[in-house]
């Protein structure tokens, strides 16, 4: 009975001296235990099982309490970050609601719209096509103003959408995150078809609503400019990926150790030749070499040049044969035995202007001949509009010379980061942007600086 007791004798002890502090009474350890004794020993077990049971619900009651005074205090932050992200949310709908209204007050939407109804008069009539050159341009211009008074309306629609999910928040009780989500979305999306809009707004040259073929030419700089070369290929195609047009390599030249010699990107979607013809020029870089042991500090160039992406109906240009220099050689790579045996790449030079078109991505000499003969054209006309000549013979040479002092654009990877064009003065320390696709503040600044150049020319005349 001793050895059975001595463990519940401990126990109780424990239990007594906790229970019984306040009362004083002597505790005897191993006192020889009656029956008497055993009761109480029992009932203080029964006690201490009933205050082992309190303590052990009592405690997690204590930390449900503190989780839902934490879980309140988390609400409240969260309302509360809701409630800032509301007023700063109204605040860009109110502001991007003023634009709009400015946007489509400019635009002169109803003189969009009676325009509209005199072109499709136009087209209704039943001479319209006895003049096949007047009637595509006529279907053009069509196009043009139907889809701007589109855009005008979509403009207006989008906003709306947004004005009324703020009206909703605000006579709902709670704030519902998923719909200031979608309104601050929606928001943002419409800045962006705003700033392109007006971006398109400055483009105004014969050739910008067309798309864009991009050369690319390795300059001073030995394989470190063949490397740079490569890397603006990089950057003009994440550009187009970007913009969500149609991109494509049609020729590339690799250089001998690394890099690219020249290549040609073919960009197609509307106005990636208004955007893209202020890109034309020397591009300069300054970086640690990675192809110099020591790491010294090294300075490369790059020409681009940019033309139109012309359809050959549109070419109507008319070249003498003997002003045109042809010469054909295999185009090697990719294509089996035909290209790499037979002379399937074209060269064409226009003698009096020096202007050199290479074309290699067909499989056939004469389909081959025509590309490049139709890129020609195309670049001639946009050198006879940048000259205002009226004939092509009138033109003179205007080729990219990617050597010092002619850059338009430097990047500058060390000893600092910047980027910075020479003829705007727009600049910016990432680096790591630019070369990833991020030109639109470049093209844009250059836009409004070649618009307000148009300007001061045409109040000086």
């Amino acid at each position: 009975m001793e050895v059975v007791l001595h463990p519940l004798c401990k126990t109780i002890v424990t239990v007594k001296s906790l229970s019984y502090r306040r009362q004083q009474q002597p505790l005897h350890f191993f006192q020889k235990p009656n029956f008497s004794s055993s009761l109480n020993h029992f009932s203080s077990l029964a006690f201490c099982a009933n205050l082992s049971s309190l303590s052990r619900f009592s405690q997690p009651v204590l930390s449900a309490t503190q989780e839902d005074q934490l879980s309140v205090g988390e609400n409240s932050d969260t309302k509360e970050w809701a409630l800032q992200d509301f007023y700063s949310l109204r605040r860009d709908v109110e502001i991007t609601s003023q634009r709009v209204e400015e946007i489509r007050g400019s635009a002169g939407l109803q003189l969009l719209e009676q325009e509209l109804s005199d072109l499709e008069e136009k087209a209704a009539s039943s001479s319209f096509w006895d003049d096949r050159a007047k009637a595509q341009q006529t279907l053009s211009t069509l196009a043009d103003v139907k889809d701007k008074i589109k855009l005008l309306n979509e403009f207006k629609t989008q906003i709306e959408d947004a004005e009324t999910i703020v009206k909703l928040t605000e006579e709902m009780e709670s704030t519902d995150r998923g719909l200031l989500e979608e309104a601050a979305s929606l928001i943002k999306e419409l800045i962006k078809a705003l700033d392109r809009f007006e971006l398109t707004q400055l483009l105004s040259g014969p050739y910008d609503k067309e798309g864009a073929v991009i050369s690319i030419t390795a300059g001073a700089g030995g394989t470190d400019a063949q490397d740079w070369a490569d890397m603006l290929l990089r950057m003009y195609t994440r550009w187009g990926e970007k913009q969500r047009y149609k991109t494509r390599v049609i020729e590339k030249s690799p250089g001998e150790e690394a890099g690219i010699k020249s290549a040609t990107l073919e960009v197609e979607g509307r106005y990636a030749y208004g955007y893209l013809s202020g890109e034309k020029g020397t591009h300069r870089i300054v970086r640690q070499s990675p192809f110099n042991a020591k790491g010294l500090r090294q300075t490369s160039f790059s020409g681009i040049e940019v033309m139109p992406l012309l359809p050959e109906e549109s070419l109507n240009v008319e070249i003498p044969e003997e002003d045109l220099d042809i010469s054909f050689s295999r185009a090697g790579g990719k294509g089996g035995q035909n290209v790499n045996k037979v002379e399937t790449a074209v060269r064409i030079t226009h003698i009096p202007t020096g202007v050199t078109l290479r074309c290699t991505e067909e499989r056939s000499q004469l389909a081959n001949k025509i590309k490049a003969l139709s890129r020609l054209k195309a670049k001639l006309l946009v050198i006879a509009e940048e000259q205002r000549a009226s004939e092509i013979k009138q033109i003179r040479g205007d080729a990219v010379k990617a050597e010092w002092g002619q850059q338009i654009r430097n990047y500058v990877f060390h000893p600092y980061k910047l980027v910075k064009d020479v003829r705007t003065g727009y600049e910016t320390p990432d680096v790591t942007s630019v070369m990833d696709g991020e030109l639109d503040p470049f093209i844009k600044s250059y836009l409004k600086h070649k618009y307000n150049m148009a300007l001061s020319a045409s109040g000086a005349n």
